[in-house]
């Protein structure tokens, strides 16, 4: 018996651990390499071999050093030198293009310099030309990895400024956040302090020209490079109510013409938005002196991705409010990267544009590398941007450039093989709330078209509230009057099927019935005397009614519907009318000698629940305002099917 016992159990077990799925914990790692010589330090990554993804192109990694003294360097074998003795805390991030596992993880390393040469030390490279404050990443989000943020600024006075830089972060359009601030690294003495990130509605100017629930197609100001402005307060106030973290440090004693780097790293939450076209932003605000209001400000635009893919398209349209869309502009950005071991010459980008949008508000926003707009009619000879808009298609045409390719022989700057196209457009004057999709194909000179994920527009559901009023005709009682009015809700503005929910009060009056009855009394000197009796019920009460239907828009005129209702009286009334007649003789046409009159009544609150099927049509304005409708309420008692008419406006 203990064997069998002993058996079983074995048995058991084994049939557990085969059911239980083994995740598999296996982590890619990177490790960093280097030679020194004294202060001059090269650097190579030990990295894992990378994962095809089929029909992709080749994939690759890039790379972005932080050398632990305030540099950093994007090649894949840099040579750092560093000013002074001491110990360096070397990090790698290494990203995987065009790869089907995780990024490596990667340990920093510590570096000792022991010994200063003669060798030529460097100092941080300027961003002048980005007027001083530039914004960047090593890679685009994807959820529940790590990602690099780096904040450069520059003292663009000419005396040395104490000054305050903000990084803000998790924009509040989205439920959810999408960073985790694991930490940040400083180079240069900057401290945390901590501010009030509170924004009340009325902070900031009722003005059109800031709406909080918008997308970023919403925001006061397009920050498409630094931008210069002089009222802090309402920049600050403006980015509180747009994000709902942030990190602000103080840095003093900055040098006229000096450059220093912030380096951030986040984590993307699981819960962040997982819409793989949606664009997420950060915002940096740089104020070169805390004695004034003068500052800088530029956001780092960010598309969610499922891959680190350098040929993709998004777009800031996710979850826009319909109501506040028509006169806005929503933005696409088509990015790509040549591959390729030589230069491109000219780059095709072909691109879906959807119905809804009105293609003579297309608008190019921005683009790499820069250029100008190739001249009509002509055969260009210097490099330009040649636009051709189709009737479903835009076809952009990089003519005449020089677009490096990431394996092309002593090309060390990956972002070099980088180019984008960012452009606008509005909506047409009647539009739907239906969801958009398009994509990019891409073809460097005379090569396979690489075509890119769907970039989509979609709308937050938004909420109409309706107002109804009307009469119901009860065509199987006796005397019906029955008003009502009543509140509905439903999506705003819903193109095809959408949920309708209601609450209407009805007032109700109606007889059940009269009945007469004939019979005798005696008298008190024993006569039998003939009688007739006229019984009438009936009813006033208060009712509540909660339809709840599906909603099909036939058209922009025409709807139709049908669900489900219950009923309750929230109030009940009766009434009891009796009549007796006290007749000369049983003869029809009897003479009424006498007659008897009483009324009894009695109340009840919340009773008599009833429920029912309806069927729904209304002709107006189907969508959103003012229309009439007709229903038909078939309860499942017994004379108390009715017809509705009604007016309803929805708002």
């Amino acid at each position: 018996m203990k064997n069998l016992l002993s058996l079983f159990c074995i048995l058991l077990s084994i049939f557990s651990f085969s059911q239980t799925k083994v995740q598999d914990t296996v982590t890619r790692k990177a490790k960093i390499t280097y030679n020194q010589n004294r202060n001059s330090v090269t650097f190579k990554p030990e990295t894992p071999p990378l994962i095809p993804i089929a029909g992709a192109p080749k994939p690759s990694y890039s790379y972005l050093w932080e050398m632990g003294d305030g540099h950093y360097s994007k090649e894949s074998e840099p040579k750092h030198v560093y000013k002074n003795k001491g110990t360096y805390n070397v990090r790698l991030a290494v990203t995987n293009n065009y790869d089907n596992g995780k990024p490596p993880a990667t340990r920093p390393k510590i570096v000792a310099v022991n010994d200063i040469s003669d060798e030529v030390y460097q100092d941080i490279a300027s961003i002048e030309d980005q007027n001083g404050l530039a914004i960047q990443k090593n890679a685009d989000p994807i959820p529940d990895q790590q990602m690099e943020v780096i904040v450069s600024y520059q003292n663009m006075e000419n005396y040395v400024s104490d000054g305050k830089l903000y990084l803000f972060y998790n924009e509040k359009q989205f439920k959810n956040n999408n960073f985790e601030l694991l930490d940040f690294r400083t180079y240069a003495g900057e401290t945390e302090v901590k501010e009030n990130l509170v924004a009340t509605t009325n902070d900031l100017e009722n003005s059109d020209s800031y709406l909080a629930s918008e997308n970023a197609l919403a925001t006061a100001k397009k920050y498409k490079i630094t931008t210069t402005d002089e009222d802090l307060d309402a920049t600050l106030l403006e980015a509180y109510k747009t994000y709902k973290k942030a990190t602000i440090l103080e840095f003093d004693g900055v040098n006229p013409s000096e450059t220093r780097n912030v380096f951030f790293t986040y984590k993307t939450t699981p819960e962040m938005i997982k819409d793989t076209s949606a664009t997420v932003t950060m915002r940096s605000v740089f104020v070169p002196n805390r004695s004034f209001k003068n500052h800088k400000v530029k956001n780092l635009e960010m598309e969610i991705v499922t891959s680190h893919d350098p040929n993709k398209m998004g777009s800031n349209g996710s979850f826009m409010n319909y109501r506040l869309v028509r006169f806005k502009r929503v933005n696409f950005k088509t990015r790509f990267q040549n591959n390729g071991e030589g230069p491109a010459r000219m780059i095709r980008l072909e691109t879906d544009i959807p119905d809804m949008f009105d293609k003579k508000t297309f608008q190019i926003e921005d683009m790499y590398p820069k250029c100008p707009i190739c001249p009509k009619g002509e055969e260009p000879t210097t490099s330009c941007l040649d636009t051709i808009i189709k009737q479903k298609q835009i076809f952009f045409t990089f003519k005449n450039i020089y677009l490096p390719g990431s394996t092309q022989k002593n090309v060390k700057e990956k972002d070099s093989t980088k180019g984008f196209v960012k452009y606008s457009m509005k909506f047409n004057r009647d539009f739907h709330k239906t969801k958009t999709k398009s994509r990019t194909a891409i073809i460097f000179d005379k090569n396979e078209p690489i075509v890119t994920n769907y970039a989509t527009t979609r709308f937050l559901p938004g909420i109409s509230i309706g107002v109804k009023a009307g009469y119901n005709y009860y065509p199987d009682l006796e005397n019906s009057k029955s008003y009502f009015v009543g509140a509905t809700i439903s999506p705003f503005k819903s193109y095809r099927f959408y949920w309708q929910a209601e609450l209407i009060n009805s007032i109700n009056k109606f007889n059940l019935g009269t009945t007469i009855t004939t019979g005798f009394v005696t008298t008190n000197n024993g006569v039998r005397q003939p009688t007739r009796t006229t019984t009438t019920l009936s009813y006033s009460n208060f009712n509540n009614e909660i339809p709840l239907l599906i909603r099909y828009n036939i058209n922009n005129f025409i709807g139709i519907g049908a669900g489900v209702q219950a009923n309750i009286n929230a109030s009940e009334k009766q009434e009891q009318y009796t009549k007796i007649e006290y007749l000369e003789s049983e003869k029809t046409n009897a003479i009424v000698l006498k007659t008897d009159e009483t009324i009894l009544s009695s109340s009840k609150n919340f009773t008599n629940i009833k429920t029912g099927l309806l069927f729904d049509l209304t002709i107006g304005a189907a969508r959103i305002g003012p229309s009439f409708g007709a229903r038909y309420v078939m309860n499942f008692e017994d004379n108390f099917n009715y017809f509705q008419l009604y007016g309803i406006w929805k708002f």
